[in-house]
């Protein structure tokens, strides 16, 4: 009974400090800057620029925007941009395009506190986006190639409110600042209950056994073992609980900035079961086309992790 109440409370702490000291503090400048740019009209302004040259890859206006919004919001901003697409009647075609491009890049609830931690940025982004145009572009001409790209869509652009004034401003401030803290503390219980049981395994001794267990192709392929509790959690737990096991991690120096980097076109995307699942629950439509979305995005994930590999 010790040993429980110890994995909660070390795991309720760590969970807390990640949220109030890393989270928070990131998601709110990031979201603020984002809706401002949204209010300003500058978005729309690259949307517009950026709509035919990215059309070849099965994207639309608002599939930028969904780009747009996992790399620099949350994994889960896309899906209200989605619902849109669908209600707009956008093909089938493009729509499934659009969610293997948004599973396959880096989700900005992960990517951004993770540079507290030593996280490169800027070269997270630029192979985030060709691994989101690789995504989108095998799930159009590829896996989705069957589906049907008829549209009856009449507007393509995302509709954003004006910014009148400095109340305006202020109002968009103090809104965006509210959406990113509920967002942070929505995930502390969440992320308690993944370290508890994650904690909880590795006390009982079930991670060092399935660690030597892999270990001989763990070497033969040149993988730090740290990873085994990584993808174990990234994959059935989520991109924020696998947040809170990295934090941990590297404060108990378990595992490197260079080898955070490597692997962070494996890790950092949302393409898990909570993931997935919030994605594609974003309407009727959007949930038939998982199959080629799928196909799509571990297409775009495989390219990311080797093109991390070689950057470092």
């Amino acid at each position: 009974m010790n040993i429980m109440t110890d994995v909660i409370l070390t795991a309720g702490h760590s969970a807390m400090n990640l949220v109030l000291f890393i989270l928070i503090p990131v998601m709110v400048v990031m979201i603020t800057l984002m809706r401002l740019l949204e209010l300003t009209g500058f978005l729309d302004w690259v949307i517009e620029k950026l709509a035919p040259l990215l059309h070849p890859f099965g994207l639309t206006g608002l599939g930028i925007f969904a780009a747009l919004q996992i790399n620099l919001v949350s994994f889960a901003a896309p899906v209200a941009t989605l619902a849109v697409m669908e209600k707009r009647g956008t093909s089938e075609r493009h729509l499934a395009a659009t969610l293997a491009m948004v599973c396959a890049m880096a989700q900005a609830n992960a990517s951004l506190p993770l540079t507290a931690m030593g996280l490169r940025l800027g070269p997270v982004l630029v192979i985030s986006v060709i691994g989101g145009l690789v995504a989108a572009a095998t799930t159009y001409y590829l896996f989705g190639r069957k589906l049907s790209a008829k549209e009856s869509i009449s507007d393509d652009r995302p509709h954003h409110g004006a910014a009148q004034g400095t109340k305006g401003v202020l109002d968009t401030i103090i809104r965006a600042g509210t959406e990113a803290f509920n967002l942070s503390i929505s995930a502390i219980p969440f992320l308690i209950l993944s370290l508890v049981v994650v904690n909880f395994l590795r006390q009982v001794g079930a991670i060092d056994a399935l660690t030597v267990l892999l270990a001989p192709v763990l070497q033969l392929l040149g993988i730090d073992p740290a990873l085994v509790l990584l993808t174990i959690t990234k994959y059935l737990a989520g991109g924020t609980a696998t947040l809170g096991v990295i934090d941990e991690m590297m404060r108990q120096q378990h595992l490197s900035v260079a080898v955070l980097n490597q692997s962070a076109g494996f890790l950092i995307h949302p393409f898990d079961l909570p993931g997935f699942a919030i994605l594609i629950s974003a309407g009727r439509r959007v949930a038939s086309v998982w199959k080629p979305a799928f196909g799509g995005a571990c297409v775009g994930i495989a390219v990311r992790a080797l093109l991390h590999i070689i950057v470092g």
